[in-house]
């Protein structure tokens, strides 16, 4: 995974209107309408925040009529936990590494 990515997966996250959506599609699909509903926000600022998590690869979008419907997308999330395990087992690595020059 290269860094570009990796930034724009950190990127979803770093958003409390985007870690609220993400806590809305919990349970499961959600249309816009619904997530415009819960987060008293414009449909513009809704479409920015979901353009970041469908960008990321978090949340799949798909058209029905007029409205999209989102969900959460488990492969998109084992990508994000895969990139945060490389980095543990890196810092991991370093911590031995580091107790072995004292």
């Amino acid at each position: 995974m290269d860094n570009k990515e990796i930034a724009v997966m950190c990127k979803a996250f770093c958003d409390e209107n985007r870690v609220q959506i993400l806590r809305l599609l919990q349970d499961g699909e959600k249309c816009a309408c619904r997530i415009l509903d819960a987060l008293q926000i414009s449909q513009p600022t809704l479409s920015h925040h979901m353009k970041i998590l469908c960008d990321s690869g978090v949340v799949i979008g798909r058209k029905d009529g007029k409205w999209m419907h989102y969900s959460i997308s488990r492969s998109g999330l084992e990508k994000v936990i895969s990139c945060l395990n490389e980095f543990m087992n890196h810092t991991e690595a370093e911590d031995i590494k580091d107790e072995t020059c004292r």
